[in-house]
């Protein structure tokens, strides 16, 4: 099976794993705080907190950026952690319809803001990998003084001009996720990324049970100040983090690769690439739409050939709001007519840098032979 996202493990990360296993500290210590100084600098943002999970770094972010009730603009087009995280602050998710690019539209989010003042935050998420428009998100911002979450989850690497993907040039707060299917992997694990000194110490106190220990007391004590959670990253895993982040830029080169050659496959034909190569994408996902109406095929018929051939497509997102929690919130009925064009036209396609050019040429080949036959 060719997946649609897989990790890519070279001898040096298993043998910087193991050089930690033998070591004296396998949590809590020393490669924790070289990995979160060594993505700060990357991201280029002044503070980095590594977590157990992207669902743990949403928890946390909105946990210091939100009040129970806030509203909350975001985007039916992410998986679920964006806007449950809201929902685990006592706020209020807001949905908004997406543009064509699968981000969330900010004209509309402005249109929102513009008619209720009492929302508070937008959460807007780089989907597949392209960050939203940055010089709209810090016009909104500014002129709406609303707080800003970027979820980054699928885009570290990416770059708008000289806006770096989780360097909060226009966000209060960024996320980072290291699933494995993503740019690059901790096995779990996930990053908070600020400018602020007052919340980059919030999450340290959240991310450890809400405990503080200072100069002034004594050798056995600390004090819980305030609920926070379990939310620790390893050693293990950061230094994992370590050695995949030496290579993160040649993974991306490689994605922006196999993107280009499946927008030159797709040009002028049934098969349309959500958006071409523009240099600011650095292509978690590689999404193409497919107008079904006008073939003999349904897009489940067409899942099911392609995986029995072995191609691992997949569907990123079912809308959030349509999922049966949500519903039983009172959502679903939102008017978000491009997202429901994009759920019923839109998938999928492997991407990673361990593809080789025959897989791909296997999976172009075989959409095509599918949607033709």
């Amino acid at each position: 099976m060719i997946p649609y996202g897989k990790q890519y493990l070279i001898q040096d990360d298993i043998d910087a794993v193991v050089e930690t296993l033998e070591s004296d500290y396998l949590t809590t210590g020393p490669k924790v705080k070289a990995f979160e100084e060594a993505l700060a600098e990357y991201c280029e943002v002044k503070y980095c907190v590594a977590v157990a999970n992207g669902t743990a770094a949403l928890h946390l972010a909105s946990l210091i950026l939100l009040e129970e009730g806030d509203k909350v603009l975001t985007t039916p087009n992410s998986f679920l952690a964006t806007s449950n995280a809201i929902l685990y602050a006592g706020a209020k998710p807001v949905f908004v319809d997406i543009a064509e690019d699968g981000n969330i539209d900010l004209d509309l989010c402005e249109k929102a803001l513009q008619e209720d003042p009492a929302i508070k935050a937008i959460y807007p998420v780089a989907f597949s990998g392209h960050m939203v428009d940055q010089q709209k998100l810090k016009h909104l911002r500014e002129t709406y003084n609303v707080t800003v979450l970027e979820d980054c989850a699928h885009a570290i690497g990416a770059k708008e001009g000289n806006i770096k993907a989780a360097s909060c040039t226009n966000s209060d707060i960024s996320i980072l996720s290291f699933h494995p299917v993503k740019h690059m992997t901790t096995g779990e694990g996930g990053a908070v990324t600020t400018n602020s000194k007052e919340i980059y110490e919030k999450l340290l106190t959240l991310r450890g049970h809400g405990m503080v220990k200072t100069p002034e007391m004594k050798p056995w004590e600390y004090e819980m100040r305030e609920l926070g959670f379990n939310y620790r990253i390893t050693d293990i895993q950061c230094a994992l983090g370590l050695s995949q982040l030496k290579r993160l830029d040649s993974f991306i080169e490689r994605r922006v690769e196999i993107a280009k050659k499946y927008d030159a496959a797709f040009a002028d034909t049934l098969v349309q690439s959500l958006y071409t190569y523009d240099g600011k994408s650095s292509y978690h996902l590689y999404v193409v739409k497919v107008d079904f109406s006008k073939l003999s095929l349904s897009k489940v018929d067409l899942f099911n050939r392609l995986r029995e051939k072995g191609i691992g497509v997949q569907l990123h997102y079912i809308p959030i709001n349509k999922q049966p929690y949500y519903k039983s919130l009172g959502y679903g009925d939102e008017s978000t007519p491009v997202m429901d064009n994009y759920y019923e036209k839109c998938f999928s396609l492997p991407m990673y840098p361990k593809m080789s050019d025959d897989e791909q040429s296997y999976v172009i080949n075989t959409l095509f032979e599918v949607l033709n036959g």
